[in-house]
């Protein structure tokens, strides 16, 4: 499963790349995760558990961030070795 995953709240500046990056690792997924412009963070993932991630993202992801919404579209997969802070 390949999804692309939009976060918008407060999830700049409050670890949420890194705290995902360590979500994804321990549930073995591959994919990257990046900070956008308009203050918004961008998730590209695969793996068998993505919808592991995407409670984790819902539930508010790292304790100093705040999730207002998502917006997760499933996409075709890519050849991802590891998970990555870009």
């Amino acid at each position: 499963m390949h999804y692309q995953i939009t976060v918008i709240g407060r999830v700049q500046g409050v670890f949420f790349r890194a705290s995902t990056k360590e979500k994804a690792k321990e549930l073995r997924l591959v994919g990257f995760v990046k900070n956008e412009a308009n203050g918004n963070v961008y998730i590209e993932v695969q793996g068998a558990r993505v919808e592991e991630l995407i409670v984790w993202i819902k539930e508010g992801g790292p304790k100093m961030a705040r999730v207002d919404d998502t917006i997760i579209e499933e996409a075709k997969g890519q050849s991802f070795i590891e998970f990555k802070i870009k």
